[in-house]
């Protein structure tokens, strides 16, 4: 059967047909040609730059030449931050700008914007929403094979050891209908010692933060062979206090007695909301109820990693529909203004109390308490600074927010 003419095919079809043979440099021209075919004169592909500060254009052929926009101030920022559709009248009313989430899955990876003459074709919604959606999944693989997107997403040089970092951890956000994972890394060109990883196996969601003595590269190289027994651990199916074991033996036999990690390992049970974890001389996890801080669970705390003489204390509590809980490295809380005031606890708990009441989902509040952070230590942090927040959902919610 002879396959139909590229110029026969739907929007869709003619950019997955293209994208077989598609170098990462030339996806926005494909992209900005092939809009066309849903009525778009132009169409542009944004990309957040690393600390999802800004929306940058990726150039190519046919594509208009676009400045990077403010993601707190563009209507493109708006798409971006609250994940859904913004449209923008344009030429004086005489045409119309579409501003498209690009997702994958639930990570947010930047915006498309689509210009119309008049107003966008009423009945093309759900082929503008795909055709987003399958640019997100491509600028997904061509940067898995290629430095294009990468680059365009730095505004300077990042340190060996962030390289390494961001490398090693997982999508920044997750969200099925049972759970939201959302993290966010700090200082993001110059990250060292802390990270953070998880895992969703079926009805199981193991989750873990850590941060290592020091700084630089060293403190990167700890955390690989931490991150990398972690997972050793939690892949063949071993209980929480075991993983901590194997972690604490890796690092005692590929590095010196003065060096160690905190980490805080957790599992939660989906179908019940049974929240375990061990704590490996770190910060406790905060729980946030219905707008409200839940006092600190009373569990014993083990030594660090590598430092170890026995088996780690496990402890767990019940979560309740929509609990959130905060996993952090000491770098958030001991975020120092130039007067010295700490960031601590509570402003922290007070912060995604308040992100919670104003209805802004998990990605959008840690990209904003992350901004917080920096602000308050006047954009120079003096540590890593490293965060995880989960919600919990039991899957019976008419709507899950991401």
């Amino acid at each position: 059967m002879t396959p139909p003419h590229p110029d026969a095919l739907d929007p869709m079809h003619a950019l997955l047909r293209a994208s077989h043979h598609l170098r990462a440099d030339q996806l926005g021209t494909a992209v900005s040609r092939l809009a066309a075919r849903l009525g778009a004169h132009h169409a542009v592909v944004y990309l957040a730059d690393y600390e999802q500060q800004s929306l940058v254009p990726l150039a190519g052929s046919d594509v208009p030449s676009r400045a990077p926009l403010d993601v707190d101030d563009a209507t493109g920022g708006a798409a971006f931050r609250r994940v859904e559709i913004v449209p923008a009248a344009t030429g004086g009313g005489t045409a119309t700008t579409l501003w498209v989430p690009l997702l994958d899955g639930a990570e947010r990876l930047g915006v498309l914007e689509l210009g119309f003459d008049g107003g966008p074709p009423s009945d093309r919604g759900e082929e503008i929403r795909a055709f987003a959606a399958l640019v997100a999944e491509l600028c997904v693989t061509r940067d898995a094979y290629s430095d294009v997107l990468t680059r365009l997403r730095r505004n300077r040089p990042m340190s060996i050891a962030a390289e390494i970092q961001w490398e090693l951890v997982p999508p920044l956000t997750f969200g099925t209908d049972r759970i939201v994972i959302a993290a966010a890394l700090e200082p993001s060109y110059e990250i060292g010692g802390d990270t953070f990883d998880y895992a969703v196996n079926g009805p199981v969601a193991d989750l873990m933060v850590l941060d290592a003595v020091g700084h630089g590269l060293p403190a990167a190289l700890l955390s690989t062979v931490a991150v990398g027994a972690y997972r050793s651990g939690r892949r063949a199916g071993l209980p929480l206090p075991e993983i901590s074991a194997r972690m604490d033996q890796a690092i005692r036999e590929q590095f010196a007695a003065s060096q160690f990690a905190t980490a805080l390992l957790a599992r939660l049970d989906l179908d019940t909301g049974r929240f375990s974890w061990v704590n490996a001389g770190h910060p406790a996890p905060l729980v946030v109820r219905d707008g409200e801080l839940l006092p600190p669970h009373p569990c014993r705390s083990s030594l660090p990693l590598g430092l170890q003489p026995g088996p780690a204390h496990e402890c767990s509590v019940q979560l309740g529909p929509g609990d959130r809980i905060l996993l952090y490295t000491d770098g958030i809380v001991e975020a120092r203004s130039p007067e010295g005031a700490f960031f601590g606890e509570d402003r922290l708990a007070d912060f995604v109390v308040r992100a919670e009441a104003a209805g802004d989902p998990p990605p959008e509040t840690l990209r904003r308490l992350m901004r917080s952070v920096m602000d308050h230590q006047s954009g120079q942090l003096q540590d890593d600074a490293s965060i995880v927040l989960v919600e919990w959902r039991t899957g019976r919610e008419e709507q899950l927010r991401l």
